[in-house]
């Protein structure tokens, strides 16, 4: 089975898309035993990627990036997940945060921040969700309370990704409680030696294991007014809604890469296994499962091609977003499920690729909105 290849693949892309692959495999595979063991990876390899060009390719080089668009975000985010090498939060740096500064940020910010992000110096983390509030974003409890020329903060953050490491926080907060959505605005904080930020632990989860998932927690932090995302308060909870569709469409094309990794580990397995003294993959219900499988993946990536094709031109919708994050993300749980099961014993032996992708791809119908979630803003198009 060939890799994917979409229409938008450029030769430079292409030369991009196997620097990426030769980076995961030499850089990132070799450890993600031992960055689970430990909950994050080490911080030399930010700088490493960085040095490699793998931190923010899609932003323009006047401020260290790559000078690329998100085509290259989608190529990294693919290519770690068939790789299933997800301990680096490069989504979050580079495909997330970095564009929330690019779009949002004013020139002194994007000069200050940018260029140290792109080459791994500075690790971003964005921390929307709290212990009461995930999809419910509205509902976030963390207040920022202007003093003279500072913001003075309270609150608490839960699963972070990028948490441990995380240099510069891009933080949900509201500016004022009494606005509810209208209220919410996004701080920049630059957490090194910030006196009341403290960094709880690493969280203990199902997959991901070697990314460091973390709580943080803000006591009476003060932050100068100069670090608020945007030029005014109470445009947090629209800039969300503007870069969300983005996010989605990572997860979805993560989704894809660990479908195709799936199918591609399982076709291999059931060639080499016998069972009744024949290859598995000679009995028909296993050959069926990997026709209807592939066909899957197929349809996904024809779609998801044309959904990224949207985004580049920045056309893409929120409605399309969201059917792409839950479609894809359910196809890649149903997929992996089926190919463990043709594993049999072995699938559930985490040796085994297929074992660590399933364990990896649940939380894809959970995180960047709940797959629920996403049938609801579609639900309210009609």
């Amino acid at each position: 089975m060939s890799a994917y290849r979409p229409s938008w693949l450029t030769e430079d892309m292409a030369i991009f898309q196997q620097s990426v692959r030769r980076f995961a495999a030499e850089e990132l595979v070799p450890h993600e035993e031992r960055w689970a063991k430990q909950q994050h990876v080490d911080r030399q390899t930010w700088l490493r990627a960085g040095e490699m060009g793998m931190l923010c390719p899609g932003i323009p080089e006047e401020y260290g990036g790559g000078g690329g668009n998100h085509a290259h975000n989608a190529i990294i985010g693919y290519e770690l997940a068939y790789a299933i090498a997800t301990s680096l939060g490069t989504n979050v740096h580079s495909a997330i945060s970095a564009h929330y500064l690019l779009r949002y940020a004013s020139e002194a910010q994007k000069q200050r921040w940018l260029p140290r992000m792109a080459s791994g110096e500075l690790v971003a983390a964005i921390a929307m969700t709290e212990p009461g509030a995930g999809t419910d974003l509205q509902n976030i409890k963390t207040k920022a309370i202007r003093d003279g020329d500072h913001y003075v903060i309270n609150g608490s953050k839960t699963f972070i990704t990028n948490g441990h490491h995380a240099d510069l926080v891009l933080l949900v907060c509201k500016t004022d409680p009494s606005l509810g959505a209208k209220g919410m605005s996004i701080i920049v904080l630059e957490v090194a030696d910030l006196p009341g930020f403290r960094r709880g632990r690493i969280l203990d989860k199902l997959g991901h294991k070697g990314q460091d998932t973390s709580e943080l927690f803000f006591d009476d932090v003060r932050v100068p007014v100069a670090n608020l995302l945007g030029p005014v308060e109470g445009q947090g909870f629209v800039q969300l809604m503007q870069q969300l569709p983005e996010e989605r469409m990572f997860i979805a094309m993560n989704a894809l890469g660990a479908m195709q990794r799936a199918v591609e580990e399982t076709i291999k397995y059931t060639q080499e296994r016998k069972v009744f003294g024949k290859p598995l993959l000679d009995m028909q219900n296993t050959r069926f499962k990997l026709a209807e499988m592939q066909t899957t993946v197929t349809i996904a990536r024809t779609f998801i091609d044309d959904c990224l094709d949207k985004m580049i031109r920045h056309e893409l919708d929120a409605v399309t977003a969201a059917k792409a994050k839950w479609w894809a993300s359910s196809q890649a749980c149903q997929i992996i499920d089926e190919c463990l099961q043709l594993h049999g014993g072995y699938g559930y032996m985490l040796e085994y690729p297929i074992a660590r992708l399933y364990i990896n791809t649940r939380v894809m119908r959970i995180y960047g909105g709940s797959n629920e979630v996403m049938k609801e803003l579609i639900a309210r198009s009609f």
